[in-house]
């Protein structure tokens, strides 16, 4: 009985650890965010004309995006990486296993969220440059955005949607399924989270080209759905949201 309280003892203070660590580094993304609108604005305000990109530029515009993931999708996330640390230490008792570390697993996460966010500049470098998209709004115009949402409502209500949000709702079915041994087989097991988190997110995301990329209000409501979604994981979250975007794309095209 004292060994089994030990263990929860420790996988709590696992998990207690692992939060703390979540949440810092959230809160440091919102924060470099924050700072970064209001460099933004301030930029606007002098009248500084946008000169095309360098390779400085799309590098700056991709670390913005890798920034901005972390801040809306790791908290998403905090459910999974708490229970791969609770799995983690309970193997590590009943197996004598090594020890993996837990940031291995968001690592992997978090690296395919960078690859979005490369695609996502990439992107964004590609509407400027067609002047789809207002430089200093960073927001496309009122026929891209419709396009935008339907696509998104559409894939809303697709098997795949919601096969992807399945597995992210689930979180010790997926590390019972997936789970690898080693730091190799933790990093390859957040890839694998951040594939299918990925699949069920990613023209989530490209909603940011319709409300503002910088738009702090509308990467927080986002950032909200992305979360309460994940935790419900209802068929009909999934329709009522592809309703209301539907709605917004037939609005946007109306008021031309």
């Amino acid at each position: 009985m004292s060994l089994d309280r030990s263990l929860e003892s420790l996988a709590r203070r696992d998990r207690a650890v692992t939060l703390g660590a979540v949440i810092t580094l959230a809160v440091l993304a919102w924060l470099y965010l924050v700072r970064l609108q209001g460099d933004m604005a301030a930029m606007a305000h002098a009248g500084m004309a946008m000169e095309p990109w360098t390779a400085h530029d799309a590098l700056m515009a991709a670390a913005m995006w890798s920034v901005m993931m972390i801040a809306m999708m790791l908290p998403s996330a905090a459910p999974m990486i708490l229970m791969f640390a609770t799995l983690n230490r309970k193997r590590r008792a009943d197996t004598a296993t090594p020890h993996v570390n837990t940031a291995l697993f968001v690592a992997g996460y978090l690296a395919m969220w960078g690859s979005f966010s490369a695609a996502a500049a990439g992107a964004q470098w590609a509407l400027q440059h067609a002047a789809l998209m207002a430089a200093d709004a960073m927001r496309v115009g009122p026929r891209v955005a419709a396009a935008v949402l339907v696509a998104a409502a559409v894939y809303q209500v697709t098997p795949f949607k919601y096969a992807c949000l399945a597995r992210c709702h689930t979180p010790f079915g997926f590390l019972m399924a997936e789970w690898r041994a080693g730091n190799v087989g933790a990093f390859v097991m957040g890839v694998r989270h951040g594939l299918f988190c990925l699949g069920c997110c990613w023209l989530l995301m490209a909603l940011l080209f319709v409300g503002g990329v910088m738009n702090l209000a509308w990467v927080a409501v986002l950032a909200g759905f992305v979360l309460l979604e994940k935790l419900v994981a209802r068929r009909s979250v999934s329709w009522a949201s592809a309703a209301i975007m539907l709605g917004a794309a037939v609005w946007m095209i109306s008021a031309r």
